[in-house]
């Protein structure tokens, strides 16, 4: 019997945490290539399975989470490295502990989420670090960028933007607004990294083995790469990662032709560049 607290009931796309949780809780053992050495998410995971959710158990999923981690983890790391004492911000973060990897004893690091989020986190995961802060945030609203004490200058220092499992859930109009924010607002250099599915895949929430018992669902997938620059003129696609390379000879076969016949990778990772620009 777990003696943990009891976990408070969250509406739909917050309660999605739960997924990249315990996919990083039990996934090593899984796939112990993609391991991620998660010091904190099996201690999250105890204190709040007893609400009565079954935990998700799709391999695909649970490495696709493993890879999306890895890769953001490493891309933050690079960023830091090129910055010392840079500034990363995980806009959506849900239960994650990515500070564990970037404290390099000068990165400063924001975790950001809706309050419900927020108010479960500050039970579960306390914050000592003065490196490290918490900070509500709803990425559709309009002053999101503000709310988060972003620069105010296209000529400050840059900074690292991301977002995991979190923009395939708003509406296309939202993700474009954010984009044109991050287009518009952030100092050169600076990056946005996250995660989207194809068009394929809007609607189908109820298909996923892991988020149909979420209740949450899918509202925004890509067409083509080119989407991603076209809501401001400063952004550049930086790269492109393919989530589920490496999980097996078929996927190595059908990649290529799903690349040919959608346009797009089915999940994949996205980093955006805010380009030099004369203006303040």
């Amino acid at each position: 019997m777990t003696t943990g607290k009891p976990a408070r009931l969250l509406s739909a796309v917050p309660s999605t945490l739960r997924i990249p949780l315990a996919a990083r809780a039990s996934g090593d053992a899984i796939f112990p290539q993609m391991a991620v050495r998660d010091a904190y998410a099996a201690g999250i995971l105890e204190q709040i399975r007893d609400d009565g959710h079954a935990l998700p158990e799709d391999r695909t999923t649970i490495y696709c989470i493993l890879s999306r981690t890895r890769r953001f983890r490493s891309l933050a790391q690079d960023f830091l490295k090129e910055h010392p004492g840079g500034r990363v911000v995980n806009m959506g973060c849900g239960l994650s502990h990515y500070f564990q990897w970037l404290d390099d004893g000068k990165a400063r690091m924001t975790d950001a989420d809706l309050p419900e989020v927020l108010e479960l986190r500050r039970d579960l995961i306390p914050e000592i670090n003065e490196r490290h802060d918490l900070r509500e945030l709803d990425l559709t609203a309009p002053d999101w960028w503000e709310r988060l004490d972003l620069p105010r200058k296209r000529r400050a220092a840059p900074v690292f933007l991301f977002t995991e499992g979190v923009l395939m859930y708003l509406k296309p109009e939202q993700v474009q607004a954010v984009l044109a924010t991050f287009g518009e607002r952030a100092p050169a250099g600076s990056m946005l990294v996250f995660d989207a599915m194809c068009w394929l895949g809007v609607g189908r929430g109820r298909q996923h083995p892991s988020v149909r018992a979420t209740g949450a669902e899918f509202n925004w997938g890509i067409r083509r790469s080119s989407e991603l620059t076209q809501p401001h003129r400063r952004l550049r696609l930086a790269s492109t990662y393919r989530v589920l390379e490496g999980i097996g000879p078929a996927y190595t076969l059908f990649a290529p032709m799903v690349m040919l016949f959608l346009g797009v990778s089915l999940y994949a990772l996205y980093a955006l560049e805010a380009t030099d620009s004369v203006d303040t």
